[in-house]
């Protein structure tokens, strides 16, 4: 019996009133919320199915008003429309324009998606970026395991449908975008083990470890950066924001076993000649279609010379069809082919201010600081794996700063307290309070609340009258 009564939630009259029940709309919200992040690891085709989920969102949210637009996310905004607009500028110039009015109306899109998360997430950061994470991390174990089922061949069909050029790929068409899909729901999991009992961590444990496994089978270079540096900036925040020393021991110790564990899946993986060649490969710094005037540097100095000659940019998508027969391989060089030196230059300008304001956030303690340290460390990543890759069109790259800039958008803002001004006036320009020695003084004193004793100065004695005597006080403002 007292089991039961030790277990019982806690009864309140709002409830039998309803008046902390959410609507039928809002509770129907909230699920095609979690369903849309669940289904945006489906990327068999484009558009996705994820994308008519979010088009949905996009007139339900406001209407239901689980949306908080604050001037922050306004101000975000502006600059991704400005760069889209710059983008729509150079299309118009551009050798193909259709293609390239194209790509700039899915950034449009995209942009739009990302306005629309980040006001979700400011109406009411913990739970709604809750909800959206937890939705992630069962979209990113559900992708890790087609991805290991598809590289393994587990099942007839399985290497055909989730692998690309023999590299896992999930159900993404691109192992490059499969790989680091998968970083924020790994640091998401490793989050739940940290902050979990030992009896009660062990399947987000095993979740993390499926998650690497992904993330190693993709045979990303890319990706194998971001989950580093991901992991990197999320164990250093955490071991100095830590409460206590259990939690940095916790943590010391999970990097301990995440280092055997993953010595013990590479000499695993090393026993099959195919995954250790594979894998000695793309563990290269370069390889043999990166170098020469046709590999991804040459490519990169060409990006590098169109920039220079084209301020308004060449359009979206027309270097691979008319001056290169690949993609420039960093998403910066292409932002400036896209949308010009303008649009350049203001993505630049985004992506790091977004480090520096997002590194500053991550240090202050909140409801929300473990939740934001989990996606800015993961997107993070993501924004320096730019430099090997275009992630311009990625979803989770748009969701990840969706989550980074509501959370920031919603914090309070801490007002400084009032400090006192020394007073510069000249002495005898001061307001001063003299109240002559007399048995009505304590009273008087005890009345007047904002002022205190000053110390006699033999300066102002020869100026007022009486002082010599010493029959007299002066109160100044405290």
């Amino acid at each position: 019996m007292s089991t039961m009564t030790a277990s019982a939630p806690a009864f309140e009259f709002s409830d039998l009133r309803g008046g902390h029940r959410k609507s039928a709309a809002h509770r129907i919200a909230l699920a095609l919320v979690w369903l849309t992040i669940v289904a945006s690891s489906i990327v068999f085709t484009e558009p996705a199915p994820v994308d008519a989920l979010t088009i949905g969102l996009m007139l339900l949210l406001p209407v239901v008003g689980l949306v908080d637009a604050r001037p922050m996310l306004w101000a975000g905004f502006a600059v991704l429309l400005a760069i889209t607009a710059s983008g729509e500028i150079s299309a118009a110039m551009a050798r193909d324009t259709g293609i390239a009015v194209s790509h700039m109306t899915v950034s449009l899109y995209l942009v739009a998606a990302c306005f629309l998360f980040a006001a979700f997430i400011a109406k009411e950061p913990e739970k709604h970026t809750r909800l959206i994470l937890n939705a992630y991390v069962l979209t990113g174990i559900i992708a890790a395991l087609c991805g290991v089922a598809g590289y393994l061949n587990l099942f007839p069909g399985a290497f055909d449908l989730f692998t690309r050029y023999g590299r896992a790929s999930g159900p993404f068409k691109d192992p490059n975008v499969f790989g680091p899909f998968l970083v924020a729901p790994l640091l998401m999991c490793l989050h739940l083990w940290l902050n979990a009992p030992l009896r009660r961590g062990v399947l987000p444990l095993l979740a993390a470890g499926l998650l690497a496994v992904g993330i190693l089978f993709s045979f990303s270079r890319g990706a194998w950066a971001a989950a580093a540096i991901g992991l990197a900036i999320y164990g250093y925040v955490y071991m100095i924001t830590a409460h206590s020393n259990r939690e940095r021991v916790k943590l010391a110790a999970l990097v301990l076993v995440g280092i055997a564990a993953l010595g013990m899946i590479l000499i695993a993986a090393l026993q099959s000649d195919a995954i250790s060649d594979l894998l000695e490969q793309r563990a290269a710094l370069t390889q043999s279609y990166d170098v020469g005037p046709d590999g991804r540097f040459g490519g990169q100095a060409k990006a590098i010379g169109l920039i220079l000659d084209n301020p308004l940019g060449i359009g979206s998508a027309n270097f691979t069809r008319f001056y290169h027969h690949e993609e420039v391989h960093n998403v910066y060089l292409s932002m400036f082919l896209n949308s010009g030196w303008i649009g350049g230059l203001l993505y630049l300008i985004a992506c790091a201010g977004t480090l520096i304001v997002g590194m500053r956030h991550a240090f202050k303690t909140s409801a929300t600081s473990p939740l934001f340290l989990v996606a800015f460390a993961a997107l993070a990543g993501n924004i320096c794996e730019g430099v090997l890759i275009d992630s311009d069109h990625w979803r989770h790259f748009y969701l990840l700063l969706a989550l980074v800039w509501g959370m920031i958008a919603a914090a309070p803002r801490t007002t400084r307290p009032a400090r006192r001004l020394k007073q510069r006036r000249p002495l005898l320009l001061q307001k001063l309070l003299l109240i002559p020695q007399s048995r009505r003084q304590p009273r008087i004193i005890r009345t007047t609340e904002s002022t205190a004793p000053v110390r006699r100065d033999r300066k102002l004695a020869g100026k007022i009258p009486g002082w010599r005597r010493g029959r007299g006080r002066i109160i100044a403002p405290a």
